[in-house]
């Protein structure tokens, strides 16, 4: 149940919930078109010089970035007043960025359920254990975890593995539509590289796709890693946990620079969103800047976000992220 100052909070939001077709269609003109003219120009500039190919590509990473923020309010139903037109965005700028839009809705449904919910952990969210959980854990476990939280695993490896494999998979359980919107993804991709191998070669394909689809895919990676992990961030078991702190609590205002902003769909208002996932991407900056209670969020900027990596371990006594270190020092304490 939400409380009286909670509810007024969402009624606050709700004005902002209705989608613009003028502003979508504008967004996407001004998203995918230019992405697609980075991609041939790219191309074009390998038989002049690959370093200013990597420098076009760099541009278009960051278009394709955007591309899956259209995505993400599609699968929201958010870009567009029609379900049926979300749908059909959905399932296309899946496939520019390798994602099925059916299994995605779905997670990431989950994911805002849940989030900051520490008894309903492992849908659509990153892998976190408590200080207790790791400690308990396995040597085995402990192994995989650490692996898992590092840097280049994370961030390098992470992207890959999600984009090629994790996605290319139906979900258990997994209902007829969305099984079939998944093979309808993969076959699309496969073609769409088929053409494209056979008309440039697979040699160009490989130089103008690979950089764009990792530098894009670490950029995605890192966004939702940090809007969830940070210092004054927000867990709690399921008896105390609530949907209106979750959101403005544990997800953050990451204050970016206006350009990283605007290539990020402003996704950096992260505890709008989750407030109200049914705010387009374009209103969340006056949602933010419209509503009082929300400018006294959590607020991270690109320098202060780099100490999050350093964040393994939720601490459910001191309610704080905590380092391996910092876990290994708490044993040792508690074992005198």
């Amino acid at each position: 149940m939400l409380n009286e100052n909670e509810k007024r909070l969402r009624k606050l939001v709700s004005p902002y919930e209705k989608s613009n077709v003028k502003a979508s269609v504008w967004q996407l003109l001004n998203t995918i078109v230019p992405f697609f003219l980075l991609w041939y120009l790219c191309y074009k500039s390998l038989s002049v010089s690959y370093p200013l190919a990597l420098v076009i590509a760099v541009i278009a990473s960051g278009f394709l970035v955007r591309t899956f923020i259209i995505f993400h309010d599609c699968c929201h139903y958010s870009f567009f007043k029609n379900r049926t037109a979300n749908k059909i965005l959905g399932t296309l700028t899946g496939i520019l960025t390798m994602f099925p839009y059916s299994q995605w809705q779905h997670d990431h449904a989950v994911h805002h359920a849940t989030s900051s919910n520490l008894d309903k952990r492992g849908t659509g969210d990153i892998w976190m254990l408590t200080v207790e959980e790791y400690q308990s854990a396995t040597i085995w476990k402990k192994i995989q975890y650490r692996l898992y939280r590092n840097f280049f695993v994370m961030f390098i490896l992470g992207p890959i593995y999600i984009f090629l494999i994790k996605n290319r998979f139906n979900r258990k359980g997994a209902r007829l539509k969305e099984r079939f919107n998944t093979y309808l993804t993969n076959l699309t991709i496969v073609a769409v590289i088929a053409v494209l191998c056979c008309t440039i070669g697979w040699q160009p394909f490989l130089l103008v796709e690979g950089p764009i689809f990792l530098l894009s895919g670490i950029a995605g990676v890192w966004l939702f890693y940090v809007q969830h992990t940070f210092e004054d961030s927000y867990f709690e078991e399921d008896q105390e946990w609530e949907y209106v702190k979750a959101a403005v609590e544990g997800s953050s205002y990451y204050k970016l620079p206006k350009i990283l902003q605007w290539f990020t769909g402003n996704i950096g208002y992260h505890h709008v969103h989750h407030l109200s996932p049914r705010v387009p991407n374009y209103k969340l900056e006056q949602v933010h800047n419209d509503t009082k209670p929300l400018q006294n969020v959590p607020t991270i900027t690109v320098r202060t976000s780099l100490s999050s990596l350093k964040f393994h371990l939720w601490d459910e006594q001191r309610k704080k992220f905590v380092q391996f270190k910092e876990a290994k020092c708490s044993a040792k304490v508690n074992s005198l």
